[in-house]
């Protein structure tokens, strides 16, 4: 799959208009004929669009720069698309079959008569510099003006394979995370935000539908949501014929931090860090890979240090559009171990190690999948994130969605039944049993949606966990129903949202929950959310409340101005949290930032009738970057 340097479409009069340009991560690039799609493609490009009086058109000026490819090529795969939010309705140049579509570059154009192609020198530098003004009233000095600068440089190895350098590495434009509720006892995966992680971030995936996740990025440079200083960074990516490689090479210094929902002061030793990912290319869509990780910590004031962290893995992927004649059926299947955390423990190399295997028949009207894991007891990567271990799960699924010929204002209905039955390994003793009803669901030609689902679920705990302060589940067996009813509209209309509601038992009480979404957008370029999460939860050792508030501005004056704010609450931390930033594109590849945040603790009972608010951390930046090619 490759990119043209400029790209023109039109459509029937009294489509939309507007204009976009700059860097921009909304744009895609293929991995190679197996590597799949990725929004997280990152490249400096330009686009306009404009209402004409033959209609809409909108033209897309990508520099060869910007790609990696083979220039003794002299035809591309390539792919457009148009979604028409007005008519909901999404239009592909190639591979608009349902068992196809825009991320699955095998079934792309051809581009041909392609010749002279360069990439120039192949080289980009992007130096950064940036200044802070920080604030925290408790800290013994309490207010800094830290400065630094920042140089980022890419190099072309060969037509496809990049490699990257970063030096005092900076992320002082990237959003903080959403809010969310969490009453299990496992911990909850973030996604990634920073561009240097998520530029070529593709490659690093490794059976992403199983879940071993052996590299989680956010493991580096962060540490319970707070920034550790990147000294260097290091990244290849790209293409060796039939081969898709990555690398990092990272280090990371020294950090302490104030801790604002502890109050205490948290001490971070100097690190590195080391991933290595390969994929072939098997058959015309399949990969078959392997991910090795090492994670180095220096030695604390006491002298102190974990062992380095091991992780290697094999994976398999594949999937094929011809199964039973024209339908899609996927293959993915695994193995994965870590090292030993402390050799004077004797551990199994079952205990180390994940394993499993999935297959999918990901079709319409009918869809099914079949999956079956285990993971060691000791199963963890020191790069990787995972919720549980020591269980052995099965979890088959099966769903029909027909499409009504004889109701036109229906698209399609939804109906599926999932169980998952989860032992403990060794032991044998079940820990999880779940029925999952999707007992209706409909999809409108408007673009509107209504599910409504039930959910059996039977829980063994052997030890019981802290849900809310001063309030426990207790270990024993639990069985419970769950029902909930959701619905969401068109994103095309002026006022859209989301909304659900679900009640049932939880553990030996019950729970409420609700949750709504909403997005306003009063005028083109200015979009106005809100996001609130109540679950209200009866146990017989108490009862609490758990709410999350967000809301969120986004302003786009023009198309080289942007303008984001967040405020954020959840009555767990009693936090409020403020995100402001602005956005400049000098030119594409150039741009400035200003940012503000500010963290307060609610002192009062409840955000909406007891406020009392005091100053945790502020803080300001301003931050500017240039690229320069050759």
């Amino acid at each position: 799959m490759g990119f043209f340097p400029a790209v023109a479409a039109g459509a029937a009069a009294g489509a939309g208009g507007g204009a976009a340009s700059g860097k921009a991560g909304a744009g895609g690039g293929g991995r190679g004929p197996a590597g799949g799609f990725g929004k997280a493609w990152d490249g400096i490009w330009e686009a306009r669009t404009a209402r004409r009086p033959d209609g809409w058109s909108a033209e897309i000026r990508i520099p060869f720069r910007t790609l990696n490819f083979n220039p003794n090529l002299d035809s591309w795969g390539i792919n457009f698309q148009r979604t028409i939010r007005r008519r909901n309705e999404e239009i592909l140049w190639r591979g608009y079959r349902r068992t196809e579509g825009l991320r699955q570059p095998v079934h792309a154009g051809q581009l041909t008569g392609l010749q002279n192609l360069s990439q120039g020198l192949g080289l980009e530098a992007r130096p950064s510099t940036v200044a802070t003004w920080k604030n925290v009233p408790d800290n013994a000095d309490p207010t800094t003006f830290p400065a630094d600068v920042s140089l980022d440089v890419n190099y072309s190895l060969t037509s496809s394979l990049r490699a990257s350098a970063s030096i005092n590495t900076d992320f002082a434009e990237v959003e903080s995370d959403q809010r969310r509720v969490n009453l299990t006892r496992f911990p909850q995966r973030f996604p990634e935000r920073r561009d240097f992680f998520l530029e070529g971030s593709g490659v690093f995936s490794f059976a992403p539908r199983s879940g071993p996740s052996p590299f989680f990025s956010r493991r580096i440079g962060l540490s319970a949501g707070q920034q550790v200083p990147i000294q260097y960074g290091t990244r290849m990516t790209g293409q060796a014929g039939q081969y898709e490689l990555g690398f990092y090479q990272i280090g990371t210094s020294a950090h302490s931090y104030f801790d604002e929902g502890d109050a205490i002061d948290v001490a971070i030793p100097r690190e590195n860090f080391t991933v290595a990912r390969v994929k072939r290319s098997i058959l015309e869509q399949s990969t078959i890979g392997a991910i090795y990780t090492r994670r180095s910590t220096s030695p604390d004031p006491t002298g102190q240090a974990p062992r380095d962290g091991h992780t290697a893995g094999i994976d398999l992927q594949v999937s094929t559009s011809n199964f039973l004649g024209r339908h899609r059926a996927d293959m993915e299947a695994f193995v994965v171990w870590n090292s030993n955390p402390d050799p004077t423990v004797d551990r199994s190399l079952g205990d180390l190690s994940a394993r499993g295997a999935r297959v999918s028949f990901p079709n319409d009207v009918w869809s099914a999948h079949l999956s079956y894991r285990e993971f060691g007891d000791d199963y963890h990567p020191t790069m990787g994130f995972v919720t549980r271990n020591g269980f052995r799960r099965v979890e088959p699924r099966v769903g029909w969605s027909p499409r009504p010929q004889s109701i036109d204002w229906i698209r399609q209905f939804d109906f599926a039944a999932q169980f998952r039955n989860l032992t403990q390994l060794g032991t044998g003793i079940l820990e999880e049993r779940e029925w999952q009803l999707d007992l209706f669901g409909v999809d409108f030609e408007s673009g509107d949606n209504i599910e409504i689902e039930a959910t059996r679920t039977l829980e063994f705990l052997d030890y019981g966990y802290e849900v809310s302060d001063g309030i426990d589940i207790l270990p024993g067996e639990y069985t419970n129903w769950e029902w909930g009813i959701q619905g969401r509209t068109t994103g095309r209309r002026r006022i859209s949202g989301f909304g659900n509601i679900s009640r049932g038992g939880f553990w030996d009480g019950e729970r409420t929950r609700y949750s709504v979404r909403a997005s306003f957008r009063p005028n083109p370029g200015i979009i106005i959310s809100g996001n609130f999460e109540h679950n209200a939860v009866t146990l017989p050792r108490g009862d609490f409340d758990a709410d999350v508030y967000e809301v969120e501005g986004e302003w786009n004056p023009n198309q080289w101005i942007s303008v984001t704010n967040q405020i954020r609450y959840d009555n767990d931390s009693d936090i409020v949290g403020l995100f402001a930033r602005m956005r400049w594109i000098v030119k594409p590849g150039n741009d400035v930032f200003l940012v503000y945040t500010h963290n307060w603790r609610n002192l009062g009972l409840d955000i909406l009738d007891d406020r009392e608010f005091i100053t945790l951390s502020r803080g300001g930046a301003v931050k500017a970057n240039y690229t320069y090619r050759f």
